[in-house]
């Protein structure tokens, strides 16, 4: 009877925690081991976010070290250890939340990935015992600069209680997390494809729906939607659907319009898929036929775009605004035509965990990098605003590989 409730309680788990995709354990570890490379003697120390008014989204650090999707763990990394620390079996909790795993629970390592998996109430003795050890004191973890954030509320409580047996030196570890990130293992790639796959599917869709008189927020329904029945949880950002004069503001977010005949819109959506992001603009015109000016300003733009993609050279080009970078090529080329001014947004931004993920623009981009291309022209007095944005991969030959190209242009 035991056995069978064990087991009762085990599937009871799995199937919530299987709702949300994650990558294999292996893709996990390999991240930590890099990272505890870079640990220069040091420890490492990332935090959960913890639950506010029944609204959770997981630090990117820890998802991104971890997989582990849920409220209020950490995870310690040493030279040569690694412990997931969860919260303890709460049963009054858990009638409202549901199941959740704990240290206790059968086959926590293999669920997890880790060979140690402690309960949350050890992590003081089991810092104190690192920070004796080789780290010398120096503790990477988040040390936010503007102000408690989820993520470091742990680590604050940890310093006014005295848990650490001597003064640590705290350092940021976000910037060597971001070093790692840059680069995109297997199983990340393939959760940005499937984002972008259910984006480009929501531009066709926006593309066969639209025609005057129909709202912008309803364009925004129907292409989130879409991203729904492309298998994805959520939006990467909130969708930009700005029609008229709203297509020349850059982050028009509260799609109140409705698009009249004879303007264009700027739909500008990112579905997002186990929590990696995608990011494709299209612009298109509501009646389906550019104005002459409409369409100049529009071959324009794409020119821009298609110029920074023929310039693109693996380990030169770079995200900023140096002399190599791809926003130059795009800035020298609609200036070019007497247009530089309305120009006025970056070229470049890399995607991930994080629709502008973590990452130096003054990186030389290389195979595994993922990116977007995304020129703009925005005239207000002509109402005219057009972007065309698209996701890129550098594979591992160098070459640039469009993700989101079937979205038409």
């Amino acid at each position: 009877m035991r056995r069978f409730v064990s087991l009762l309680f085990l599937a009871s788990f799995v199937f919530p925690l299987a709702a949300f995709e994650r990558q294999s354990n292996e893709e996990y570890r390999a991240r930590r081991q890099r990272l505890a490379a870079k640990l220069e003697r040091g420890i490492a120390l990332v935090f959960a976010n913890i639950e506010e008014n029944d609204s959770f989204r997981q630090n990117d650090e820890f998802l991104y070290l971890t997989g582990w999707n849920e409220p209020g763990g950490a995870v310690l990394i040493t030279p040569t250890t690694e412990v997931l620390f969860i919260p303890q079996q709460n049963a009054v909790a858990e009638r409202w939340t549901g199941p959740k795993l704990n240290a206790s629970s059968p086959d926590v390592a293999k669920i997890t990935g880790f060979d140690r998996v402690e309960n949350l109430d050890k992590l003081r003795d089991e810092l104190a015992a690192a920070l004796a050890g080789p780290g010398g004191g120096r503790i990477y973890t988040d040390v936010s600069q503007r102000g408690p954030t989820p993520s470091t509320i742990p680590l604050q409580w940890l310093t006014r209680a005295n848990a650490f047996p001597r003064g640590p030196m705290f350092t940021d570890v976000k910037p060597l997390i971001a070093e790692l990130r840059l680069v995109k293992d297997a199983g990340e790639i393939a959760m940005i494809r499937k984002a972008v796959n259910a984006t480009v599917e929501a531009h066709k869709i926006a593309r066969r729906s639209i025609h005057p008189g129909m709202a912008e927020r309803e364009m925004a329904g129907i292409v989130e939607l879409e991203f729904r029945r492309g298998g994805c949880e959520a939006n990467a950002f909130p969708s930009i659907v700005g029609s008229g004069a709203n297509s020349t503001v850059l982050h028009y977010m509260a799609n109140s319009g409705t698009m009249a005949n004879g303007d264009v819109v700027v739909i500008d959506i990112g579905a997002e898929c186990a929590r990696y992001a995608s990011d494709v603009t299209r612009t298109l015109a509501v009646n389906g036929r550019f104005t002459p000016r409409q369409k100049e300003i529009y071959d324009i733009v794409l020119g821009a775009q298609n110029a920074a993609v023929a310039a693109f050279k693996a380990g030169e080009s770079t995200l900023g605004r140096g002399e190599k970078s791809l926003h130059k090529v795009a800035m020298d080329y609609i200036s070019a035509r007497n247009l530089g001014q309305y120009f006025i947004h970056g070229l470049t931004h890399y995607v991930g965990l994080d629709v502008h993920d973590a990452g130096s623009g003054t990186v030389p981009l290389a195979p595994g990098m993922v990116f977007t291309i995304e020129p703009g022209i925005y005239i207000p007095e002509e109402r005219i605003g057009v972007r065309i944005e698209d996701t890129y991969l550098v594979r591992e030959d160098g070459t640039l590989e469009c993700l989101s190209c079937g979205a038409p242009k």
